[in-house]
Order: structure tokens, then C-alpha cells, then sequence
């Protein structure tokens, strides 16, 4: 079963605008959130490939170094356009299931994907993982790939879980707290360093935050 993992990565200078954070170090943050995400996929034992949609140069650089499959992206109109581009990548290619993750959750280990991954029980089915505050979708699997449009942006957790319903009976929802843990705004980022979970991570993030640029 060839399993791929989808992550859409906005352009950085557009990227985590609720942050009190300069620009410098916004992008300093997507970097260093981007790379560890697709270290920690790129060892996961159950993920063939990593396909990255996108028009950030930089982030096209970081995946390359993952040998990532980069879509370019060159509208940027949404997130959902961006999985659609990967979707039909993946299934001109052969592959049977997609798991699409944002590019923000830097503590996420192999651990969590082996877990989220372990409720494929059907042929036929959705895994969803929300974000901490059940507002957002953080992991969405999908088998077929096609089984499902994506609704990121727009209250993405309940409408993933309804639409899923639709289309499949086999729907877990999964609380994996690592994945859950996103960064949109800046009490985001104040919890994430409270959480013992990677220290050279948090102490990364400590340094940008740090840095007068």
C-alpha cells in the first residue's frame, strides 16, 4: 500500500500573520517548523513519499533536501487548491493513500504517525486529527485519495468529519496531542514552548523569538 504525505506550504512572507513577530522572523520560524516536520516524516517508516505544494522558494530548497516531490503552486489561491494538486499527482501515480499535514507542527514524531495510522481498518476510510482548539484539521487521511474534497480554512474539523460521513461509514477521529499542536497565534507558540516534548526545537524557536531582526 503506497501511502504519500501532502504538505501545502504558503509562501513565508504571507505565512502566520496573527503573530507579533516580525517578518524576519516569521519566515526564520516557517523554516525551522517545515524542515522538522519532513525530518520526522521523511524517517517514518510507513510514508513512501512527501509531496510539497508550494511556490516558496525557500521551502522548495528545505524539501529538496528531503527528496520531496515540490508541485509549484503558482496561484497559491488555497489550501484545499494546493491538495487538489497533490491528489491528482497521486493518483495518476498509483498511490492508495494521502495524509495531509500543515507545515506548523514541529513536535510531531514518528510515534504519532505509527498510531494515527494504525485505525486504517477499511479499504475505504478517513482518519482526522483536530487542531487543539477543534477548529482546524492537522492530519486528514484519506483512502481512496480522491475519497473526499478538502475544506481547509473554513472551520476545517467539523466539515472534514460531516463530509467524511458522506462518503464513507469508516471515519476515526484520532487525538494525537502532537500533531494537535499548531501554531497560528502567539499564545500558540507560548504553549508549545511550555511542552517538554523537544527541547532542540523549542530551543530554536527560543533563539528566533530572541533575535532583534
Amino acid at each position: 500500500m503506497k501511502i504519500a504525505a501532502i504538505i501545502p506550504v504558503k509562501t513565508f512572507s504571507n505565512a502566520k500573520t496573527r503573530l507579533d513577530l516580525s517578518q524576519k522572523q516569521k519566515e526564520d520560524l516557517c523554516k525551522v517548523m517545515l524542515e522538522e516536520i519532513l525530518y520526522v516524516i521523511s524517517i517514518s517508516p510507513q510514508i513512501e513519499k512527501i509531496i510539497i505544494v508550494t511556490k516558496e522558494e525557500k521551502a522548495i530548497a528545505i524539501g529538496k533536501k528531503f527528496n520531496a516531490i515540490i508541485i509549484i503552486d503558482e496561484k497559491e489561491e488555497s489550501v484545499n487548491n494546493a491538495v487538489a494538486l497533490a491528489d491528482k499527482y497521486l493518483l495518476e501515480n498509483n498511490y492508495h493513500v494521502s495524509i495531509v499535514f500543515p507545515q506548523d507542527i514541529p513536535y510531531i514524531k514518528t510515534q504519532d504517525i505509527d498510531f494515527m495510522l494504525n485505525y486504517m481498518t477499511h479499504p475505504n476510510f478517513a482518519i482526522i486529527v483536530p487542531s487543539r482548539r477543534f477548529d482546524g484539521t492537522n492530519a486528514l487521511v484519506r483512502m481512496p485519495i480522491d475519497l473526499m474534497k478538502t475544506h481547509y480554512d473554513e472551520d476545517s474539523y467539523k466539515i472534514h468529519m460531516n463530509t467524511a460521513k458522506e462518503h464513507t461509514l469508516n471515519v476515526a477521529m484520532v487525538f494525537v496531542k502532537r500533531i494537535m499542536w499548531d501554531v497560528d497565534n502567539d499564545e500558540d507558540l507560548e504553549f508549545l514552548l511550555e511542552q517538554n516534548e523537544k527541547p532542540q526545537i523549542a530551543e530554536k524557536i527560543r533563539k528566533i523569538l530572541e533575535s532583534n531582526q
